[in-house]
């Protein structure tokens, strides 16, 4: 075989194994705030990146809101709204996430997500409940109720941890929760013995999958938390709905 056809045939090789290769999901992080702005958001945007380098996934960031149009979010296994605040879309780009939902895209939302977009009823659905109020940051014990789920099978049953609490209103009943908060363990609480603070739901044709906890910096740097999250972000994308592997 002539240095030529060897080249040309190394060549043919290289082009088919890069047409069967399968392009790794994407994941858009959007962290635009209008509202109260959280200090942890630049570690958790190389967090999300970072988690995305180790499991095979591309991340994306941003902060800019233009990116919410139908042609490019169809791009996307999933979007992520990592402590978001106030008003973050106008109508069109509202338009375009519903669209994307509805087309069997995926949600995550951590933390802040509730405190955003109060004036948009189908968000609410969405996310599961809006912020209403929180106490100091303090220790408090957490009741894992559903340990079936990718992002909780590594958690003990009662993860002990510090953060901001978050109390609701205007929680969605169709959730299915896989955290609780124990009242008792801390001060503040206002939603009574049925308070959760993660859960996930099939939702208009898509996914969303929420967790309240996140506030803290050293929230990106625990590998508990950081497993959660991937649970989390696995459902969103539609790669493991969550569930636990045999």
């Amino acid at each position: 075989m002539s240095t030529k056809t060897w080249a040309l045939f190394l060549l043919l090789i290289g082009a088919l194994l890069s047409a069967d290769a399968k392009p790794k999901p994407k994941l858009l992080v959007f962290s635009k705030t209008m509202g109260f702005r959280h200090d942890c958001i630049p570690v958790g945007k190389l967090a999300m990146i970072k988690l995305g380098s180790e499991n095979g996934f591309e991340v994306d960031t941003t902060e800019d809101a233009s990116v919410f149009t139908p042609d490019n979010l169809k791009q996307y296994a999933a979007i992520m709204f990592l402590c978001t605040t106030g008003n973050v879309l106008d109508d069109a780009q509202q338009t375009a996430m519903e669209g994307y939902i509805r087309n069997g895209g995926g949600f995550m939302g951590i933390h802040a997500a509730t405190d955003t977009e109060y004036d948009w009823p189908w968000y609410n659905k969405l996310v599961g409940a809006w912020f209403l109020s929180h106490p100091k940051q303090q220790e408090a014990t957490l009741l894992v109720v559903d340990r079936k789920n990718a992002a909780t099978a590594h958690l003990p049953e009662k993860w002990v941890r510090k953060d901001e609490w978050y109390n609701f209103k205007d929680l969605n009943p169709d959730v299915h929760v896989l955290i609780k908060i124990d009242e008792t363990s801390y001060e503040g609480g206002k939603n009574g013995d049925n308070h959760p603070m993660c859960w996930y739901h099939d939702f208009d044709g898509g996914r969303a999958f929420y967790t309240e906890m996140g506030h803290t910096k050293e929230s990106y740097a625990d590998p508990l938390y950081l497993k959660h999250v991937l649970g989390g972000i696995r459902y969103a994308m539609g790669t493991g709905h969550g569930k636990k592997k045999a």
